[in-house]
């Protein structure tokens, strides 16, 4: 029965993760937590090692149907792991609560305008149709979301794909895709460390990843077909849920009085 309810967590995970390029580590680590009782130090590495199977399963749909823009992803991702290595070395001075709490209040806002903010636009339908803007801002922003990946244990696409989209104006769909691609590379890179130190549970990533690769070819699928202003509503839901757990993270470090 559990290894049911595991692979139909997964499911959930790689559904999710495919649909709005986020990877799925965001929905499983609380869901592993919470839901079945694993401990921390287990449920991070096998989250990570279903990100990596959901981008691998999503990300051949994706570069098909010429959504991912294979440029783009490896000039962010290079800042991304840029920024990841510099948050690792600076996690030791910097107070994790109040990045929690800055983190949290910016998606919260993030997620308030495109949820409240109506703009019609004519979309792109493959990534050929368009060109990126603002490189600077992207790089930079890619930074910042790879720093905070170290920081908090967090997947950049949370901050990735808003950036991408109002950042560097790319259409939400090839955003969503390309992030999915982005997050496979920093999540193999941070699941190969867990994994030499003896922490991966394979146990408990088996029917996760089983779960995950079937989320995520329905997801990729139903990505084509869904409506842009559908999935940038459940984007904003998603990233709601993101910004009460970054939130309560950094208000218990900060006030833990208040907080028990």
């Amino acid at each position: 029965m559990t290894v049911l309810l595991l692979m139909a967590a997964g499911v959930l995970a790689g559904g999710l993760g495919a649909l709005l390029g986020i990877g799925g580590g965001i929905v499983l680590v609380p869901v592993l937590v919470l839901g079945f009782g694993i401990p921390l130090e287990q449920a991070v590495p096998a989250s990570l090692m279903c990100v990596v199977a959901n981008s691998c399963a999503a990300a051949a749909s994706y570069v098909e149907n010429k959504l991912s823009d294979l440029r783009l992803g490896l000039t962010l991702e290079l800042a991304t792991v840029m920024g990841a290595i510099a948050g690792g070395l600076v996690a030791a001075f910097v107070a994790e609560a109040m990045v929690a709490v800055v983190f949290g209040l910016f998606t919260l806002f993030v997620a308030l305008q495109m949820l409240l903010l109506r703009r019609p636009v004519q979309e792109p339908a493959t990534a050929a149709n368009y060109e990126p803007g603002n490189y600077p801002l992207g790089i930079s922003g890619s930074f910042v979301a790879g720093g905070l990946s170290a920081l908090l244990g967090v997947g950049g696409g949370p901050l990735k794909v808003p950036l991408m989209t109002y950042g560097m104006r790319v259409p939400f769909k090839v955003a969503s895709a390309t992030s999915n691609l982005m997050v496979g590379v920093t999540g193999a890179a941070s699941v190969a460390a867990y994994a030499w130190r003896g922490q991966l549970n394979l146990g408990l990533v088996a029917p996760l990843v089983v779960g995950v690769l079937g989320g995520a070819s329905v997801g990729s699928k139903l990505m084509l077909r869904t409506p842009t202003a559908v999935l940038k509503k459940l984007f904003a839901a998603v990233l709601l849920i993101v910004a009460g757990q970054m939130l309560w993270k950094g208000g218990e470090g900060l006030w833990p009085s208040v907080w028990k």
